[in-house]
């Protein structure tokens, strides 16, 4: 029979117990930064597909509505309409930087030959980053939980996994399987990370600060990356995005033709 004095002697201390919570927390915050690098990688390569296939697009449309403007101005003569067609116009008019703002679809001289493509149904280069694959995927959340810098309690090996896990970051952005294959041995063959030393309480409660305001940060993040246009499309098609895409763009391509049949009535009119 155990004594009450014994069994307070087995109960664990504070600061044990404050250990713990602190492991748990980083462990829930590692969990969370992998679920919202992936969901970024998801969204950023969803819209470089949207940009390649609807940019040309979206621009076509924007020329024939100024077009449109400018035929019934020329009509008309009515002042109103020449302001809109001045501002449809502007909307379309090339400026500096144009190849930068629209990732080399066109420049001061109009359409880039894939984007034309584009327009005409002939076939495209493939997008230059494509969405990783699910063994990507899982190499990457293993790296993550293995190498990632919140884990280390000395600067030289906190210093060594950022640079390690921003190598694993930019594997997975370009869904290069080969490389975080390379990666993951490059890791396993690395030194054993140290032992995590016992930790005074108060340096403890400043770690569990830092988790909290760390976690706030990263669901900021998480929310403005669900809140923006590109995420609510991805949703509507998680699995087959491409196919969401190929449906946009015959719906875009029929705006394209009523626009164009519009523009050569106004022209026939005079």
């Amino acid at each position: 029979m155990t004594t009450p004095e014994a069994e307070q002697s087995q109960a664990p201390r504070p600061e044990e117990r404050l250990e713990r919570a602190v492991r748990a927390a980083e462990q829930a915050l590692i969990e969370f930064e992998i679920a919202v690098e992936t969901f970024r990688v998801e969204v950023e390569n969803f819209s470089r597909l949207h940009e390649q296939k609807l940019g040309p697009v979206y621009a076509r449309l924007e020329e024939l509505e100024a077009q449109i403007a400018e035929a019934r101005a020329a009509r008309t003569g009515d002042p109103e309409d020449l302001r809109a067609a001045q501002e449809a116009r502007a909307r379309v008019t090339p400026i500096p930087g144009v190849e930068e703002l629209l990732h080399g679809w066109m420049d001061g001289q109009g359409l880039f030959p894939e984007a034309a493509a584009m327009l005409s149904d002939q076939a495209v280069r493939p997008p230059q980053r494509v969405r990783p694959s699910e063994e990507a995927r899982k190499l990457y959340r293993e790296l993550a939980r293995k190498a990632h810098p919140d884990l280390a309690q000395e600067e030289d090996e906190r210093a060594r996994r950022e640079e390690f896990i921003t190598r694993v970051n930019a594997a997975y952005a370009r869904g290069d399987e080969a490389l975080l294959r390379e990666l993951a041995e490059e890791w396993a063959a690395g030194p054993a990370p140290a032992e995590r030393p016992p930790s005074r309480s108060e340096e403890l409660y400043v770690r569990l600060e830092w988790l909290a305001q760390r976690k706030e940060l990263l669901t900021l993040v998480a929310r403005e990356l669900e809140d923006s246009a590109i995420a609510s499309m991805l949703r509507l098609a998680p699995d087959d995005p491409d196919s969401l895409l190929d449906e946009i763009a015959e719906q875009l391509r029929g705006d394209v033709a009523r626009r164009e049949a519009e523009l050569a009535e106004l022209l026939a009119q005079g």
